[in-house]
């Protein structure tokens, strides 16, 4: 088993087109969460994926562009929006989500990038914001049924309540490193719902 700081082995000799920038990019979301942004170096992705550096080289201009591309590869695809009939079903169901995909590897190494130096590189800003803003959009439907169901204030702000609920648990990954698990997406909810309720999220 590979240890944290020892250098990672060679792994087996991947082919060349999607099967090649697959291996390249889950090498470099491996690195991303072993090593860091900072120590992330071509050769050490292509060492995990099985490839010669000049091959990455050929297929990214850098290693940031290499980055840009693994983060925004593994969370463009699209996110399942539910409809259990009750909006507390529903924002339950989105943090539960957002608990299970922010804990994962790719998760972790999302968050250690963007709190990086990283976070200074145009490309990367550029993703982090498209990120964000994509999942809100995609979620708002689940408040304006809520709104249109009469459970919550005719005046709320959808995006301004899907902040107040993710808030909670990205303070705990971020700043406390506390546990992050279905109760903290639970709690998330029962504030954000809390604040809605109390007039406290009304759409500017």
């Amino acid at each position: 088993m590979e240890s944290a700081g020892s250098p990672p082995r060679r792994a087996a000799v991947v082919g060349r087109g999607d099967k090649m920038r697959a291996a390249v990019l889950e090498a470099t979301i491996t690195e991303l969460t072993h090593a860091g942004y900072a120590a992330l170096t071509v050769e050490g992705v292509a060492r995990r994926a099985g490839v010669h550096k000049t091959t990455i080289y050929r297929n990214w201009k850098d290693s940031d562009g290499l980055v840009a591309d693994a983060l925004a590869g593994h969370f463009a695809t699209d996110i399942l929006i539910p409809d259990t009939g009750s909006v507390e079903g529903d924002l339950r169901a989105l943090a539960r989500s957002l608990v299970a995909t922010m804990t994962t590897r790719a998760g972790r190494a999302l968050l250690t990038t963007v709190l990086s130096d990283a976070v200074r590189l145009p490309q990367l800003a550029e993703i982090k914001h498209a990120l964000f803003d994509d999942r809100f959009r995609r979620a708002e439907p689940v408040v304006t049924r809520a709104i249109e169901r009469g459970e919550l204030p005719a005046d709320t702000d959808p995006a301004e309540l899907l902040k107040a609920l993710a808030a909670p648990i990205y303070f705990r990954l971020v700043f406390t490193g506390e546990p992050v698990d279905e109760a903290t997406a639970d709690r998330a909810v029962r504030v954000a719902l809390a604040a809605a309720h109390a007039r406290a999220l009304p759409a500017v």
